[in-house]
Parts: structure tokens; sequence; C-alpha cells
């Protein structure tokens, strides 16, 4: 079976150590490609060299809302001007969305919005970051709609919200959530939501998988979000699963 993380932050610091060697540990196990999405202006533009020196990868470029305080309106231009000139290198625009824990919603959508316009003018899909915030996203989507679909990137939300973002063109990022018991509404959900609508994602370094809490999650850990998926849709082969999540992710990213 071969996976692509479709979610994964190998350019933060937190592997400079080992990035190479965990690159070709996840290519033997499997792990063939890796998405990694821009956070900042400056992190986008840095992704062009990172991209020349691990093939497996393929980059976006977005102003996160984690970072707003570092996001000058000026950026929303030079991010433009970046995008255009670099989009054959690029497979998204994102990590962009709104998230209700943090402050100055007006400047996030402000910033979202704009984004959305330029995944459209580029004719890129999104990666969508949310927190608290799928209504929030439902009305920017009203005002600014994306024509390319993309990712829900760690999607946790009800049966309804997964099918308004499917309408709209979407996959749904699955990642470590899924391996909690407690997560039981995002299980069900998952489970019952076509493959074809799905992608794995691990958001390393971040969001551990339930018993690997306080350690940094990496890429090789794919494996057992498949595994995780593949229980909760145990009538489904696990090879044609694999194959479909694959070519779900080469869809979404024309990859």
């Amino acid at each position: 079976m071969k996976f692509i993380d479709s979610h994964c932050h190998l350019d933060f610091s937190e592997f400079d150590a080992q990035r190479g060697s965990l690159i070709k540990e996840c290519v033997t196990m499997g792990v063939e490609r890796f998405v990694v999405p821009g956070i900042s202006l400056a992190q986008s533009k840095q992704l062009i060299e990172f991209k020349s020196k691990y093939p497996q990868v393929h980059i976006a470029a977005g102003l996160h809302p984690y970072f707003l305080n570092e996001h000058k309106e000026s950026h929303l231009a030079q991010l433009f001007d970046f995008a255009n000139s670099n989009k054959q290198q690029l497979v998204a625009i994102g990590e962009c969305g709104l998230d209700r824990s943090i402050e100055n919603i007006a400047k996030q959508t402000m910033l979202f919005e704009q984004q959305i316009a330029l995944a459209n003018q580029l004719a890129l899909p999104l990666i969508v970051h949310h927190r608290q915030s799928h209504d929030l996203i439902a009305q920017s989507f009203k005002r600014c709609r994306p024509l390319n679909g993309g990712v829900i990137h760690a999607f946790s939300g009800s049966m309804q919200q997964a099918q308004y973002y499917i309408k709209q063109g979407f996959k749904l990022g699955v990642g470590g959530v899924i391996t909690y018991q407690r997560a039981a509404k995002t299980r069900a959900v998952i489970a019952a939501v076509a493959a074809e609508h799905l992608v794995l994602e691990t958001d390393s370094p971040a969001m551990p998988l339930s018993g690997f809490q306080g350690e940094i999650n990496t890429p090789l850990q794919i494996a057992r979000v498949f595994a995780a998926l593949s229980e909760l849709k145990p009538n489904q082969n696990k090879q044609q699963l694999a194959a479909q999540l694959y070519e779900s992710c080469c869809d979404v990213f024309c990859i």
C-alpha cells in the first residue's frame, strides 16, 4: 500500500536533526509524498527551496490564522505576486481559514476571503483551517465561493457540515483525532463518509495520535491513522481503501 500525507509541516524546526532520514524511512514504509502548507509569507517563499531539496514534497502558499499578528496587509499583495510567479510549483493556497480561539475575526475573514480569491484566480484548491468556525467559513464561502475545492484540514464537525463541504468540492482531512475514542462524533461522521471524499494527514509535528501524547508527530503515523480508519470501515477492503485515499489526494491537489 502507498500513502500521501496530505498535511504535514516537514519544514518545521522539530525535524531539523532527522529530516532527510525521516523522509527516506517514510518512503520505505509506503508514505511516498507529502503536502507541506504555507503558514506565512516568508515561510511560503522558503518552501520553494525546500521543495527543490526533497522531490517527494508538494507545497502550498498561505497565511495561517495562528500567525495573524505577523501578517501585514502588504503581505497579501506579496502573496498574490509570489503565487502568480510560482504557480507551477504550488498545489494549493493555504493553510488559511478562520479560528475563533484567535482574536480579530474581521482581519482573519479579510485574509481568508482574499486567499479564496487568489486560489480562484490561479485555479488552485484551498487548504482550510478551522476551529469553532464552520459557520463563519460557510459565510465566507457565500461571499467568495471557492471554485476548485480543496481540503478541510483536520475535519471535526457534524454530518451536515461534512455534506456541505463535500458539496462545495472539498475533501475532509482525516488525522490522529480518529484514534481517540472520545472523538465519537468525528469518528461516526468519518465512518459514514465515502472514502472518495477523504484524505489522510498527520499535521506533523503537532496533533499526536492516541497513545503518543507528548511526542513529536511524524508522517510515519499515517499507517496508524489508516489502520484506525480501516476499523471505522470494516466492510471495505483495505487495499481498495488505501488506493481510493491515494487517488483522492492526487485528485484534489492534481498530483
